[in-house]
């Protein structure tokens, strides 16, 4: 049981750092952006790539995994996600997921359609055993590091979005941002700044999950549904409500294809309506404006 709990927890973790970006694009940013996920697969294969045909360490390939994303998102938001801004959501929508299937085509004719394999370093195989009987806990050691690094990140991304001033302009840029520009706040280069940060977010998520989730040209949208119920239970406002969700939502997932593997994910989605039912606008939003 407790072995069951570690492993979604670790799941749940990892749903985070690759939903947040998507979370503050829609909640900060006012933008649906479905291509999402391209930026974690497009870190994911950076990873694999640069493991398998460079010889670079694990450790070293993550933060190019997150480099490159965010400077994708940067240029992205630059030269295409900016002219949207403005635009209905279903033209968000369809030109995001069109984007989105670009990706993976452009992916599967490069690389090919294989599912790929990342070979960790030593130190993050096996795994440690504790007590005996139910009560067992097991810890990959891989899943271990991943849940030290996604609460090192959360606990980073708290501190700037509460504690910093970039933070703060990027909370008046959200909430007004015609008074933020007469304040002297450049809208545009917060906004560009924030994408940058969450497709790099992304980025690294991808490369930590490749191991956990697979990797191939589908990833995008065959985790796309994963990383929306992620914002939409968890609601937009703060990184407490999806990183909640997200937990909830690892647990679910691990416990229920442990206990009644035939369900698949009809637990996760069941869940996924209850609590919607129960709170629409999310675990942890200030709900709707008048």
């Amino acid at each position: 049981m407790l072995t069951i709990l570690f492993d979604g927890i670790a799941y749940g973790m990892l749903l985070f750092i690759l939903a947040l970006g998507l979370a503050v694009t829609m909640g900060l940013m006012n933008f649906i952006n479905l291509a999402h996920g391209a930026f974690a697969m497009a870190g994911g294969y950076i990873t694999v790539l640069l493991m398998q045909r460079a010889d670079v360490p694990f450790l070293v390939c993550l933060p190019v995994a997150f480099i490159v994303p965010a400077l994708l998102g940067a240029v992205a938001e630059r030269t295409l996600y900016r002219p949207l801004y403005d635009k209905p959501h279903l033209d968000q929508v369809l030109f995001s997921i069109g984007l989105a299937f670009m990706a993976v085509a452009a992916v599967d004719y490069f690389v090919g359609s294989t599912q790929q394999i990342i070979q960790l370093p030593d130190w993050l195989r096996g795994r440690t055993e504790l007590a005996a009987g139910d009560w067992r806990l097991g810890m990959g050691h891989y899943r271990l590091f991943i849940i030290a690094v996604c609460a090192a990140l959360t606990l980073a991304l708290q501190y700037v979005l509460s504690r910093t001033r970039f933070g703060s302009r990027l909370r008046a840029a959200v909430d007004d941002q015609r008074v933020a520009a007469g304040l002297g706040i450049n809208v545009n280069v917060v906004f560009l700044t924030t994408f940058a940060f969450g497709s790099g977010l992304a980025g690294l998520g991808g490369a930590l999950g490749a191991e956990v989730l697979g990797l191939d040209p589908t990833f995008p949208l065959k985790f796309m549904i994963y990383f929306l119920i992620v914002v939409a239970v968890g609601g937009t406002t703060s990184i407490t409500g999806p990183l909640l969700a997200a937990l909830l939502l690892g647990i679910a997932d691990v416990a229920g294809k442990y206990y009644i593997p035939k369900l698949g994910a009809f637990i996760v989605y069941t869940l996924m309506i209850v609590i919607l039912i129960w709170r629409p606008q999310g675990l942890f939003s200030r709900g709707a404006k008048a």
